[in-house]
């Protein structure tokens, strides 16, 4: 056996565009019903019309595209971790917000609610100062930055 079926291999899948998360969540499914040797399977959000498929053998991967619907082919070579890793890594959550931007806020008691980003926070918590559109007195607000969306960026 060679170093490389030790240490499992990443194997790209193909799959339809907007059905990365089922086929992922299928192929574990599979995989584990069949007792395949299959160790991680990703579906990156940022990443449309492809799986990542962590197992020894690309027999293995063959098996799990036939048995699992929307996904289509592999990728003839195989990837690293090294390839992938900017994947595995958490993105902050405020990447694309600025200050002056105009969000909607898309989870907790506001949602729905318009607001204009006052200031952005520094630090781990990574949360926004906000001030709603439709308040009758204008209160700055705190929440977290992955519960909004921008719908307009603040002209420079």
């Amino acid at each position: 056996m060679s170093e490389t079926e030790n240490n499992g291999t990443i194997f790209i899948v193909k799959t339809t565009v907007n059905q990365e998360k089922s086929v992922a969540k299928s192929m574990g499914l599979v995989a584990k019903k069949e007792r395949l040797d299959v160790r991680a399977i990703l579906a990156p959000e940022e990443l449309k019309g492809y799986v990542f498929v962590e197992t020894p053998r690309s027999d293995i991967v063959d098996s799990l595209i036939l048995a699992v619907p929307h996904a289509k082919s592999m990728l003839k070579s195989p990837s690293t971790i090294g390839e992938i890793e900017h994947f595995l890594k958490p993105k902050p959550i405020s990447t694309g917000i600025t200050e002056g931007s105009i969000i909607e806020i898309t989870s907790g008691p506001f949602k729905g609610e318009k607001a204009k980003v006052k200031r952005i926070g520094t630090g781990q918590h990574d949360e926004i100062t906000v001030e709603l559109f439709d308040a009758v007195v204008p209160i700055p607000i705190t929440i977290r930055g992955d519960t909004v969306r921008v719908l307009k960026k603040e002209e420079e």
